[in-house]
C-alpha cells in the first residue's frame, strides 16, 4: 500500500510474496526505501471494469518515485514525484 498524492488517498496492490494473495499480482524489488512495482498501477472507480466517467490514476512506481501517466484525471498527470512516507496504520 502506498499514499498517492495525486488522489489524496492510499492505493493497495498485492505483491508476489504477500500471504494469502489473490487477484492481480505486482512484481516488487524488495526495497522498502525505494520500491519499484511492475507493471503499472491503474486505479479507477470501485469494481473491476474501467469507468471512463470516474476519476482515474495510472502510474508507475520506480525506485521510490511515482510517475503519473497522462491519462490520470488529477492535477499530477504527467509528473513524477517522490513516493511520500506513509504508515497504513494512519488510515
Amino acid at each position: 500500500m502506498f499514499w498517492c498524492p495525486g488522489c489524496g488517498g492510499a492505493h493497495a496492490i498485492t505483491v508476489e510474496d504477500a500471504p494469502n494473495r489473490q487477484g492481480p499480482i505486482w512484481g516488487y524489488n524488495g526495497n522498502p526505501d525505494a520500491p519499484t512495482f511492475t507493471p503499472s498501477i491503474f486505479v479507477n472507480a470501485p469494481g473491476r471494469h474501467h469507468n471512463p466517467r470516474a476519476p482515474s490514476c495510472h502510474s508507475f512506481v520506480r525506485d521510490g518515485r511515482i510517475q503519473f501517466l497522462g491519462d490520470c484525471t488529477h492535477a499530477l498527470a504527467g509528473q513524477t514525484v517522490d513516493l511520500p512516507d506513509f504508515d497504513s496504520g494512519d488510515l
